[in-house]
């Protein structure tokens, strides 16, 4: 893979609009625990929003390698919340409704989303049930041009104040996988109740619990078939755990310059922190092994460009990355002493965000059970 002159002009007018609109409000999202909607409209003006969407809705339909520069520069804001907010909206939720949606969906959802005037979520995780997405509870019955929906979802990142969730719900709880579709829900329909949860780190983004009580859904809102839910999600899944894993090499990335320019700076027993051998040797191991899972996933961006189905190579990727970024971050932590462990230093922050990462779309243990199967069991996961 080789970027382009346009792809690194791309790269620079995203930092500067990230150092200009987005950085200066960080903490103050943090500590409200909510982002301004404003940045999403403003994102969506700049095109941001829309890099893998095609024009006809307001996207750019552009190549991959755009969508691998704003993953990684959206997570070195210093803020797990922010980034997940925007990772999801654009390639956790939305991808739904353009693979599969009507247009009459794409129109009213879809192009709202990529233009910043709409927020998207996916809810799928519910209690009790984690990844085991086939044992989901929540269900849609048909009642007429309706689809009556109970149940519940957790974990749900973007479902305190966005507009609308990509839900998965059983239409036939009979049928296992095959009685899973998708419905399109607003918000702030009869019946739907959300709960924000307080969480260990990613405070600015609204971590939600929703629950569903005698919902009426149009059945105009269905995405794509009925019954068809399992399969579409699970074609979701390897964007939705590449992004992850760019998410979280990026923000170790994030991690090892802030403190790079902390041990230079910060001095001890008459020299700087960086002259220590012990400092230096255990800052170039991480930087080493992250150039190496970071070359690793750069393939798997090759592959996602070519539309290849790469169950094998995602699910390595997301399992590498984050348990190393769980690893480099605590290792940076380390290097600030006390101060680590202190707010006024954004490493504490980062130390929060970052160990979520072997849990989001699919633990460390899913990830393994999947490469086991494949490696072990000849276990074929090609697309459907």
């Amino acid at each position: 893979m080789r970027f382009l002159s346009e792809h690194q002009i791309f790269r620079e007018t995203l930092r500067a609009f990230i150092q200009k609109e987005i950085i200066p409000h960080i903490d103050s999202w943090e500590k409200s625990g909510e982002i301004d909607k404003s940045i999403w409209k403003k994102m969506g003006e700049m095109g941001f929003m829309g890099l893998i969407f095609p024009e006809k809705y307001g996207g750019l339909n552009l190549d991959f390698y755009y969508s691998l520069i704003f993953c990684e520069e959206i997570s070195k804001c210093y803020s797990g919340g922010f980034s997940v907010s925007a990772l999801v909206i654009q390639y956790m939720s939305a991808p739904y409704l353009w693979k599969y949606a009507s247009e009459e969906l794409k129109e009213k959802y879809l192009a709202p989303t990529i233009n910043g005037d709409m927020v998207s979520a996916v809810a799928i995780t519910e209690p009790g049930v984690g990844s085991d997405v086939q044992q989901m509870k929540t269900t849609a019955v048909l009642e007429g041009d309706e689809y009556i929906v109970n149940g519940s979802k957790t974990f749900i990142t973007n479902g305190y104040y966005g507009d609308f969730f990509i839900t998965a719900v059983k239409t036939d709880p009979k049928v296992g996988s095959k009685g899973i579709s998708l419905l399109v829900i607003d918000r702030n329909a009869d019946g739907v109740s959300c709960n924000k949860i307080n969480k260990l780190g990613w405070h600015a983004s609204d971590t939600a619990e929703i629950a569903f009580d005698q919902v009426r859904v149009p059945k105009s809102n269905l995405v794509g078939e009925v019954g068809q839910g399992f399969k579409y999600l699970m074609g979701g899944l390897q964007l939705e755990r590449l992004t992850a894993a760019i998410h979280s090499y990026a923000t170790a990335e994030s991690a090892l310059e802030y403190t790079l320019k902390y041990i230079k700076e910060r001095h001890a027993f008459n020299r700087a922190i960086k002259d220590f051998q012990v400092i230096r040797h255990r800052f170039a191991q991480m930087q080493a092994d992250l150039e190496t899972v970071k070359a690793f996933v750069y393939h798997c961006c090759d592959l996602q460009n070519e539309g290849v189905y790469a169950v094998k190579e995602c699910s390595i990727a997301k399992l590498q990355t984050s348990e190393l970024a769980i690893k480099i971050v605590g290792e940076c932590l380390q290097m600030f002493g006390g101060y680590g462990f202190t707010e006024d230093y954004k490493i504490a922050r980062l130390y929060r965000d970052v160990r979520v990462g072997t849990i989001i779309a699919g633990t460390s243990e899913i990830m393994l059970e999947i490469l086991a199967k494949i490696i072990i069991d000849d276990v074929d996961y090609a697309a459907k």
